[in-house]
């Protein structure tokens, strides 16, 4: 079935897939877009984590806002550990001569695993049980963890093989098709999940719960079929290999590394800040219809895909990532501004103007870092640097969005309550401070960028060299 889904996938043909030209000699499409699916799972378990989920667990199982923010916060306790994940696949020792396969067999193992009991301790968890509810607690959360911690092995590791199986001059173009594939997959998923759940019931929950499980494992054997060579050479348990922290003082050893991250790690928090207060405040502040704020965030999705195909052809004609990243940060100040001064100009157009900015500059962005790190990886731990870039883009986007919503609410309801001035009583008072936030993180984001474009310019000829060694195309690709 999930051959089949493949080979029908890739008759779309060339000329209907922006990132077509990703394909090569040594990747053709339809091995590409087959080992693409992976990404579709992952998108299908964040649709149905962090959307579906959230809402069935406060609305129809009547479970209380604050644990339904912890189950869906769990799976972040696993985001820091992709460097070390990452680091492993690269220096895996197998006599079967596959170093990426085991980590995305297992990661597909616990997604499945996660999803096949999940149902059962969601409804436990709910208070429809004869037993203690702290038995549904335990269930619930230990199904999250696996989930999590599945989805941020396979990702982390099936991008991985990408790049391992991509030649580096289509590394960009690789790395948008793959994004692209995430946002069908949660796009797809999250409407297929609300159509499936229209009538809920419990058993109809169970379901879609398990039958995700199933098609999990199904995308990932698609996906994984016949696309990593064995090398037993390659991955003999007689080879001496770094340990990680041995690595990862190598890796620091660069003094830029740590610039890099930072740079991610403020901007993904400046641009991950609204994604949870974008359509409450087109709702609550300009009062604007449920249907018109749903257009808002396709809206984003649709500039953030735009996003990823313009930085795509600009980083594969050699173009300064960190310079293109700036150029995505200069596009977030301009997005959030409109989107802030909406609401005192009652100006609804420049709302949806600003969103376009914010989803386009965060796809320019996204993808432009990812890039970099790919090509600025010291030769044998590309693996090990874009796990780390993995780990602080998860765990920043995550905690900005944790962050995001606290000042909301906590400065909202200072505000109603009138101890900051009449001037402040207003509803919009919350999100007008997160949105300046933002703006001040985006600046200093490109304050930090500064000096790594300089250093990319002067330093460009020993970076090409490292990003061109084989040993150093053949770790993690993508963890977006």
């Amino acid at each position: 079935m999930a051959l089949n889904l493949a080979r029908n996938w890739t008759r779309l043909g060339p000329q209907f897939l922006p990132f077509a030209d990703a394909a090569t000699p040594q990747l053709p499409l339809d091995r590409l877009l087959r080992l693409s699916l992976f990404q579709v799972s992952v998108g299908m378990a964040l649709a149905l984590l962090v959307g579906t989920l959230n809402r069935v667990m406060i609305v129809e199982l009547h479970v209380s806002a604050s644990l339904v923010s912890f189950m869906v916060a769990l799976p972040l306790v696993f985001a820091p550990l992709r460097a070390l994940i990452g680091f492993r696949s690269d220096t895996h020792r197998s006599v079967l001569g596959w170093r990426r396969v085991p980590y995305i067999w297992f990661g597909s193992l616990l997604q499945f695993g996660g999803f096949a009991f999940m149902p059962f301790a969601l409804i436990v968890l709910s208070g429809d049980t004869h037993g203690p509810i702290i038995y549904g607690q335990i269930a619930a959360a230990l199904a999250f963890l696996l989930v999590g911690a599945g989805l941020h092995t396979t990702q982390t590791v099936g991008l991985a093989l990408a790049t391992d199986l991509a030649p580096a001059e289509s590394h960009p173009r690789v790395v948008a098709l793959m994004c692209t594939m995430l946002l069908l997959g949660v796009g797809i998923s999250s409407i297929v999940f609300g159509a499936l759940l229209h009538d809920f019931s419990q058993l109809r929950l169970i379901k879609v719960i398990q039958g995700t499980a199933a098609m999990t494992m199904l995308l990932n054997i698609a996906a994984l079929w016949k696309q990593e060579a064995r090398d037993p050479q390659a991955t003999a348990i007689a080879l001496r290999s770094p340990g990680f922290h041995e690595a990862w003082l190598r890796f620091r050893a660069n003094p830029q590394s740590l610039r890099r991250l930072s740079a991610l790690g403020i901007g993904t928090v400046a641009f991950g800040m609204q994604d949870i207060l974008l359509e409450p405040y087109g709702g609550e502040v300009l009062k604007l219809p449920v249907a018109a704020t749903t257009l808002l965030t396709a809206l984003l999705a649709a500039t953030g895909l735009a996003g990823f195909v313009i930085a795509a052809r600009a980083l594969a004609r050699q173009a300064d990532p960190y310079w293109i990243a700036s150029l995505g940060a200069l596009g977030g100040v301009c997005g959030i501004t409109c989107v802030s001064l909406a609401a005192p100009l009652h100006a609804y157009p420049l709302f949806g103007i600003g969103t376009g900015f914010i989803g386009f500059g965060g796809g320019l962005f996204a993808h432009s870092t990812l890039t970099a790190a790919m090509r600025m990886a010291p030769s044998g731990q590309i693996g090990l640097a874009l796990g780390a870039w993995g780990a602080v883009q998860a765990t920043a986007s995550g905690g900005a969005i944790a962050v995001a919503g606290v000042l909301r609410d906590s400065v909202n309801a200072a505000a109603l309550d009138g101890r900051l001035g009449q001037a402040l009583t207003s509803a919009a008072t919350g999100y007008e401070l997160v949105y300046t936030i933002e703006i001040v993180l985006l600046f200093a984001t490109l304050a930090v960028i500064g000096p790594l474009v300089r250093h990319r310019r002067t330093a460009a000829p020993p970076e090409v060299s490292a990003a061109s060694n084989p040993l150093g195309s053949l770790t993690q690709g993508v963890t977006p």
